[in-house]
């Protein structure tokens, strides 16, 4: 599903939600986008469906899947036989149409991944470091591009549309937290990495929030149904999040809407304190680490974590109460009809969290509210990654371009 569109339901119309094409030949860019979202939300469609969806007419369809058959980004299905008039061919994207680089710049780690036109993960390579320096990163990238890339042909390589990078705003801001050098941390401030990466790899770069981007592999990438209106929170080092509103991703002034680390919420001790310090992993760590158990596993791989039950539940409860009462003042001023929880973590402690998640939000006291749906994420620990991914190809091939970062 494109960044910033959502699948069309019985009850809505093409036009409901912004996919009414234009018959103008100087819209054939947008149109063209438009059939490539429409394939991407509802699989295989033929010519005639995408005709009655979008109100173009069967001329300029043909024209269009043409044209997009022809540039390899559809591939042709098998005719569907049984109707009145000719057999049907159904148009699907092809894997190989298009390729897309995202780069995951985290506290702790960095990745860089490739997938392909339909978000299948070709390739991955993962940084593990105490800290984020842009040199660090900036020689990950020019280490790992070629090994990542290596699966390709040299005419799939021509085919990829570009770099997205997922990395926390202002990391400059947070040296106390994560225990690095000031010195290093302000280089970000001043050193051009979006240009040194433009520069080593020959692609456009496109560069958005973390968790945002987390929140974008949702709505393009995610599995099962999505509503229209959710609060999304990624356990990373930090808590993150992200924001949709009316299916669309909400970006804020500055590209840092829904950043919800500084949240303030009522802790069990009844003492206020921020959503950072109760739902990061970071306060799991350094409770791991002052009762002797090394939390350094956790930024290395996220399948295992080794923790006694005690330091987890604890954490768990505390993490729980925090998003439930983020989750009440969301509520109170949007209303939203879920929450999602997802992050860097084993499936089953996400879903105990957000079990939990549920529980607190329904002690609490919500006369007035219409809680929202506490669910899961479904993507996981690759969200980042996939959401970095996305944005150069909702960039280049989707319709909506309200969530594609900023270009370099």
């Amino acid at each position: 599903m494109p960044l910033g569109a959502e699948p069309l339901t019985d009850r809505q119309s093409a036009e409901d939600v912004g996919l009414r094409g234009s018959n103008q030949s100087g819209m054939r860019d947008h149109n063209e986008r438009l059939v490539l979202s429409l394939v991407r939300q509802q699989g295989g469609l033929a010519k005639s469906d995408i005709a009655r969806i979008t109100g173009l007419s069967a001329q300029t369809v043909s024209v269009i899947m043409r044209a997009l058959e022809h540039d390899g980004l559809l591939l042709r299905g098998e005719p569907v036989r049984g109707r009145i008039g000719q057999p049907s061919v159904p148009m699907h994207l092809n894997p190989e149409g298009a390729f897309f680089l995202g780069l995951k710049i985290g506290r702790r780690s960095a990745d860089l991944t490739l997938i392909d036109f339909l978000g299948r993960v070709r390739a991955t390579r993962r940084q593990v470091y105490r800290y984020p320096s842009p040199s660090a990163v900036v020689a990950f990238v020019e280490k790992a591009m070629p090994e990542v890339c290596a699966g390709l042909t040299a005419a799939e390589a021509d085919r990829i549309g570009g770099l997205g990078v997922a990395m926390p705003f202002q990391l400059w801001s947070w040296v106390h937290q994560i225990g690095a050098p000031q010195a290093e941390m302000d280089a970000w401030r001043n050193r051009d990495v979006q240009a040194e990466l433009a520069a080593i790899t020959n692609l456009p770069v496109y560069v958005q929030n973390d968790a945002t981007s987390a929140c974008g592999a949702e709505l393009v990438f995610g599995t099962g149904d999505r509503p229209r209106d959710f609060l999304y929170f990624y356990f990373g080092y930090f808590i993150g999040g992200g924001l949709v509103l009316n299916g669309q991703l909400f970006l804020g002034r500055s590209g840092n809407a829904a950043g919800v680390g500084p949240l303030p919420v009522q802790g069990k001790d009844g003492q206020v304190d921020r959503l950072l310090n109760a739902a990061s992993m970071s306060t799991l760590a350094r409770a791991m680490d002052a009762a002797g158990q090394s939390s350094d596993h956790l930024w290395e791989q996220h399948d295992q974590w080794i923790v006694s039950d005690e330091i987890l539940s604890d954490w768990m409860d505390q993490a729980a109460n925090g998003l439930a009462w983020a989750a009440l003042s969301a509520s109170s001023l949007l209303e939203i009809e879920a929450v999602m929880i997802d992050g860097w973590m084993p499936l089953h402690i996400r879903a105990e969290i957000t079990r939990r998640t549920h529980a607190a939000l329904h002690a609490m006291d919500l006369d007035g509210i219409d809680p929202p749906v506490i669910r899961e994420g479904t993507l996981g620990a690759q969200a980042r990654a996939l959401g970095a991914a996305a944005i150069p190809l909702s960039q280049r091939y989707l319709i909506d371009q309200n969530a594609a970062g900023r270009a370099g």
